[in-house]
């Protein structure tokens, strides 16, 4: 049995003996692709959304020096207090806010903030918006506690852009929260500040909660401006904020992420916290203080690193037929659409199989995008090339009509 057919046994399990909650988790679109192309060879992945450039020396540095002065053992719980001074101290000077380490909870990763935010807050009967496309983490952990999840259809014609309007008046009495991810995973679009002020303005009014996951909150291009929720909002009574060392500091195995909130929410997130994780990576979290302390031209030249990439594979799925794309402002991916009726995953799975290029299919982030692939710059512009190489002449060969 290969790997991939023990994952689906695994999620797709009926036996009473599981928690019938596990039933509202699908089969990962993501984890499905990655796994069957382990089992072939000379595969080229467009489909990872982890940094591929090194991490800078200087936070490794910080991690090594707390394992050799013996920092291997729990921090307090809320995460350790250097780096909670450097979280409140970056967030205040970069949202013009005060902030103190009391708004801060460190966690593993933003996983584990997203899951405590949202597991936190569901229950049965509550509706939550969530954008779509969308990180198909969301809708699953609020569904497995009960709470029913509306869709929030986002257009590629527009640059898959919330429009607040639209936001506003998807607004119900039972809307209970809102789900929001900035630069967006799989989009890449940026919400501008005006969307932003106007949904967070309309929500605290009505008293509904605002999520907003901002892992990719440096990986912005082209000049734009980067408003973060915590930059458009009066308090933070009904906001969370989610982000992590993962991505701009190209940390993801170091599993060390944040949220912030009013230090009321804080105070029983961190209760939650001590019954799941307990603390985060402490050498990580070390390593969190150096990375917000130190010089960070690194974040600099890997934007830079990135927009290249972005500009050069744009040029790519232009010369490919059947697929059309916008230009998306921010994270490291591509969300190409193909032509209506197409479903994107039966499309990729098909490349995989017949040209070694693993990306991954639209209707894994949401119900309103089948006809889309997601491609990720996360790796190198030869890459990138050696894999249009091999799709550009697949597609001539496809009959879509």
């Amino acid at each position: 049995m290969s790997l991939s057919d023990l994952d689906i046994d695994f999620y797709e399990s009926e036996d009473p003996v599981w928690n019938p909650a596990l039933l509202t988790i699908p089969v990962p679109g993501i984890r499905k692709m990655v796994n069957l192309a382990a089992n072939l060879k000379d595969v080229i992945h467009l489909s990872i959304g982890q940094p591929d450039l090194p991490a800078p020396e200087h936070v490794v540095e910080a991690s090594v020096e707390a394992l050799r002065a013996g920092q291997t053992g729990y921090t307090m719980d809320a995460g350790l207090p250097e780096l909670l001074e450097a979280l409140a101290e970056y967030y205040g000077e970069r949202c013009d806010r005060t902030l103190v380490p009391e708004n801060i909870l460190v966690t593993t990763g933003a996983t584990e903030a997203i899951y405590l935010a949202l597991t936190a807050v569901s229950g049965p009967g509550r509706e939550f918006l969530v954008t779509d496309p969308a990180f198909m983490l969301y809708a699953p952990l609020i569904r497995m506690n009960g709470g029913e999840v509306r869709f929030l259809p986002t257009r590629a014609e527009n640059g898959h852009q919330l429009d607040p309007d639209e936001v506003i008046d998807a607004f119900t009495p039972n809307t209970h929260a809102i789900v929001l991810n900035s630069p967006n995973n799989p989009t890449g679009a940026v919400y501008p500040r005006r969307a932003l002020e106007a949904i967070v303005e309309e929500a605290a009014y009505r008293g509904i909660y605002v999520i907003s996951d901002e892992v990719y909150d440096h990986l912005v291009y082209d000049g734009v401006e980067y408003a973060s929720v915590l930059s458009c909002c009066s308090d933070l009574d009904h906001v969370m904020v989610v982000s992590s060392f993962s991505k701009t500091f190209s940390l993801a195995g170091m599993r060390v992420g944040w949220l912030i909130a009013s230090q009321g929410a804080i105070k029983k997130l961190r209760r939650y916290h001590m019954f799941t994780t307990t603390v985060a990576n402490t050498p990580g979290q070390w390593a969190g203080v150096a990375a917000l302390r130190g010089e960070r031209r690194f974040v600099e030249d890997m934007v830079k690193v990135y927009q290249r990439r972005r500009d050069r594979l744009m040029e790519l799925v232009d010369a490919t037929p059947h697929l059309t794309c916008y230009k998306p402002q921010g994270a490291f991916y591509l969300f190409p659409s193909l032509p209506d009726g197409v479903t994107g995953s039966n499309v990729a799975l098909r490349l995989l199989r017949e040209t070694g290029v693993c990306t991954i299919g639209g209707d894994t982030f949401g119900e309103h995008c089948s006809n889309a692939l997601r491609i990720s710059y996360a790796t190198s512009i030869d890459n990138l090339e050696k894999a249009f190489e091999r799709i550009v002449p697949w597609m001539e060969k496809q009959d879509f009509d």
